[in-house]
């Protein structure tokens, strides 16, 4: 037994040992594929374990300094004052940045586009330039061109100043409206996503909590209102803390709106109905719609190209019981010195971003 053990041990020594020698072998044949015969030595490039290359890395970098770059994710946090330099590879780019800098034509932004790259500077930022920058790809088809929506890259950059907590706004008195069917959200965005938030009523003076469900905080859009009734409605603002004095934000007027969205709640009527030649006759239409949704207006009448009329149109913000606000748009069309040709349906088509609703009325003679 002891001599059949001691061949077994040498047989699997052995074997070891050519299995060590075709490793070593093995390694130095990888080394020299690394050379030509020349005598020149090339760089192999390993193959990448799922054969697709950076398909979901963005494309969306920021120049540092000394031409250093730096991919961006989903959020960056940047010193304000200090040029902003974003490039997306590519040699059809677009890009979408805060509105801000379009409002005023702002001379700080510029874009310039290369065959490789597209490249977006943004001189001496500030708070106010804090949001959402994004770019993307597009793609062509002969003249047709659209977005790529698999090639979008954003980043919400975070301007953080400490003696501006909240990002400026150039209106100092906003209204939200508030809707049964819909989120509303008190727009304070921070310009710190570390900074703690708060939103309180001005009268009578209290804080309301976030409890992490009917009402949050994001800090790129503020409070954020689930299910708004309208216990809410009043004057609000917001308040920030970030390692300092607490700071507060404009104010904002939080309104109940009765009407839920939708195609425009047409009335017609005319005053008269009944008429003789050469009475004077006012058709009007009537839309009930959101405080916000603006309302356009259109007629089919008797005689239309043939007799004058005027037309005027307006609206205004109605307070009803129980705190409810509706917008009453109305157009009114007004027959002077009516004619024979002037009887007839009188059509009225009111649209808005829903949808549109016709209504018509008849104008006869007595």
């Amino acid at each position: 037994m002891k001599l059949w053990a001691v061949l077994f041990l040498a047989l699997l020594c052995v074997e070891l040992q050519n299995g060590s020698c075709q490793a070593i072998n093995t390694k130095k044949d990888a080394g020299e594929s690394n050379t030509l015969s020349g005598g020149r030595r090339v760089r192999i490039r390993q193959p990448t374990l799922n054969g697709k290359k950076g398909k979901n890395q963005s494309l969306l970098t920021q120049v540092l300094d000394k031409g250093r770059f730096l991919r961006l994710g989903k959020s960056t946090t940047l010193t304000p004052g200090k040029n902003m330099e974003l490039r997306c590879k590519g040699s059809k780019i677009g890009w979408s940045y805060p509105t801000y800098l379009d409002t005023f034509n702002d001379s700080r932004l510029s874009i310039k586009h290369s065959d490789k790259y597209s490249q977006l500077i943004v001189a001496s930022p500030s708070a106010a330039d804090t949001g959402s920058y994004s770019c993307w790809v597009i793609v062509c088809d002969g003249t047709e061109c659209q977005k790529d929506h698999d090639r979008t890259y954003a980043s919400y950059i975070y301007f953080t100043d400490k003696d501006s907590l909240f990002v400026p706004s150039a209106i100092h008195f906003e209204i939200v409206y508030l809707r049964p069917d819909k989120p509303a959200v008190v727009p304070c965005r921070v310009t710190d996503p570390q900074a703690k938030a708060s939103l309180h009523r001005e009268v009578p003076p209290e804080e309301i909590t976030a409890n992490g469900t009917l009402m949050t905080f994001d800090p790129t859009r503020g409070f954020v209102l689930q299910n708004p009734s309208a216990d809410l409605q009043g004057v609000f603002y917001c308040k920030a803390a970030s390692k300092g004095t607490p700071q507060i934000s404009t104010k904002y007027q939080l309104l109940y709106v009765e009407v839920p969205s939708g195609a425009p709640f047409v009335s017609l009527r005319a005053s008269p109905e009944t008429v003789r030649g050469g009475d004077n006759v006012n058709v009007t239409c009537t839309v009930l719609g959101e405080p916000e949704v603006d309302v356009s207006f259109s007629w089919s009448y008797p005689g239309q190209g043939q007799r004058p009329v005027h037309i005027q149109t307006l609206w205004r913000l109605v307070h009803r019981g129980m705190g409810y606000t509706t917008r009453v748009s109305q157009s009114i069309l007004v027959v002077e010195d009516i004619e024979t040709i002037d009887f007839g349906n009188y059509i009225c088509k009111a649209k808005n971003q829903h949808g549109e609703t016709i209504m018509t009325t008849k104008i006869v003679s007595s």
